[in-house]
């Protein structure tokens, strides 16, 4: 089908392709969640969160299982080494992939403690996870299995493989959901997916602290769930309508429609990373773009 665009300000021209296709992939699952390219298999992977899987697209294969029971993965990144990350919520754990397909703990406790559900992970140039931890996979057993918090909060971690440390660097959000660093990683942005549903932008300085907290976008309708920057450093996120695209000084560019009850999440690929993959509830979408997406590895 002919991608449908709002086009909010000029600018969005030179991030999209006018006459571009929005290809439904694959389609039949109850919630689909957290994309991640594999450039060196040319193709993409993502979870069906209450059907505990984690799905796999190429062009030649279509869609297929890449990994069922799953722990009720939600989000998926790359660490510098080109392992897959992951956020369980049925674990309550951060989880890696390992080339011979072992599937090891990353973290799972602050302190003793377990975790929440995390929710989405970014890992920055240094090594370091950085992730989210709302609730979302203990409330019910939908997404995970419910349980009590035995943290009580809600918060943004920052894991350190070097030191096997897990510090909170962010414990004033509702329900912290999407993250991402901008291309510099000067910039860190996270969703709260509670109220009052917006983004929030943070100076990272020292390369582990966040400063100057604030609003970067409130994304409407629905909400940031998850979200990818491009080279340029503007800010591509799912909402209830689709996509919507942000520069970096926080202005609303325009929009990628996708005929979903709601997106979840998006992630760059393709040859030329200029293809985008969107998991919109029911199905996997992608989408060539004229922007490449600022993505590592």
């Amino acid at each position: 089908m002919a991608a449908k665009f709002d086009i909010i300000d000029p600018a969005f021209r030179k991030l999209i392709k006018p006459d571009a296709d929005l290809k439904k992939l694959a389609t039949g699952f109850v919630w689909a969640e957290g994309p991640c390219w594999f450039a060196e298999g040319r193709y993409v992977v993502w979870s069906d969160i209450p059907n505990d899987r984690m799905m796999k697209w190429s062009a030649r294969e279509g869609a297929t299982v890449f990994r069922q029971p799953c722990g009720y993965t939600n989000g998926h990144t790359r660490d510098r080494q080109g392992r897959l990350v992951s956020c369980e919520h049925g674990n309550r754990r951060v989880s890696r992939t390992e080339p011979d397909g072992k599937v090891v703990t990353v973290v799972d406790n602050y302190k003793g403690k377990k975790l929440n559900s995390p929710n989405d992970v970014v890992v920055k140039s240094d090594g370091t996870i950085w992730f989210t931890d709302p609730p979302y996979g203990i409330l019910s057993d939908h997404e995970g299995h419910k349980a009590e918090s035995e943290l009580g909060k809600n918060y943004v971690f920052r894991f350190d493989p070097a030191s096997s440390s897990l510090s909170i660097v962010g414990d004033d959000f509702d329900r912290p959901n999407g993250i991402a660093f901008s291309p510099d990683e000067k910039v860190l942005y996270v969703a709260d997916t509670g109220e009052p549903r917006h983004v929030r932008a943070f100076d990272v300085a020292g390369g582990s602290k966040l400063t100057k907290s604030r609003v970067f976008a409130v994304v409407r309708p629905g909400a940031a769930d998850g979200f990818r920057l491009d080279t340029a450093g503007n800010l591509w996120t799912s909402a209830g309508d689709g996509i919507h695209v942000y520069d970096p000084a926080g202005s609303l560019l325009g929009k990628i429609l996708v005929p979903e009850r709601a997106v979840a999440n998006c992630a760059f690929g393709g040859a030329d990373k200029k293809t985008l993959f969107i998991t919109a509830t029911t199905s996997l979408y992608s989408v060539d773009v004229a922007a490449a997406g600022a993505l590592t590895p």
